[in-house]
């Protein structure tokens, strides 16, 4: 029997079940503006929105492992990779590029060459704070706890807010070793 290959973002994505693009980004607005009706701070929607990206990604993970085949990471640059070029396209249907390490090799930039949550998004003056698309650094988050990376995921740079890119942060803070809860053997 042939070894199991891991299978690239495009053969992912091109085999997932999807939602119309245009009712995705409208529905996600409709969230983000009920948030900041109801919240009223800013800040506060940055917080939730993050929690529900977070919700998710700890659930998004396992539909990623068993549609993927991608095999445990060697290390976290691995695993920006794996997120850049097979998660984002799998489930946004873009990709982004891995940059800007640092020596140690625990904090790198993902630029985002597209971003499907703002097509039709203009910020007001009144939310001149928020990131808008702060859900996608939880679910990274979320995701990456959930294969025992606890990192910090922020958004360095945002078009909606001026910049020419999309940048998102990822700062490995620590490789939590895998517990188990029992041992079989006994």
């Amino acid at each position: 029997m042939a070894p199991v290959v891991p299978r690239s973002g495009d053969a992912i994505f091109a085999n997932v079940e999807r939602v119309n693009a245009e009712l995705f980004t409208l529905t996600y607005g409709a969230i983000v503006r009920q948030l900041l009706t109801d919240l009223e701070e800013v800040d506060e929607v940055n917080k939730q929105l993050d929690q529900m990206g977070y919700n998710i990604g700890i659930r998004l993970i396992d539909e990623f492992l068993a549609k993927s085949n991608v095999s445990r990471c060697v290390d976290f640059k691995e695993t920006a990779e794996v997120i850049a070029k097979v998660g984002l396209k799998m489930f946004l249907g873009v990709t982004a590029t891995v940059t800007n390490w640092d020596v140690e090799g625990t904090t790198c930039s993902l630029i985002l060459e597209d971003n499907p949550l703002v097509d039709f998004v203009e910020l007001p003056d009144t939310c001149q704070g928020l990131y808008y698309c702060n859900i996608l650094s939880g679910v990274v988050r979320g995701a990456l706890e959930m294969v025992s990376m606890k990192t910090e995921v922020t958004w360095l740079c945002d078009m909606l807010r001026g910049d020419d890119t999309f940048e998102l942060q990822l700062k490995l803070l620590k490789q939590v070793p895998e517990e188990y809860p029992y041992k079989d053997d006994e």
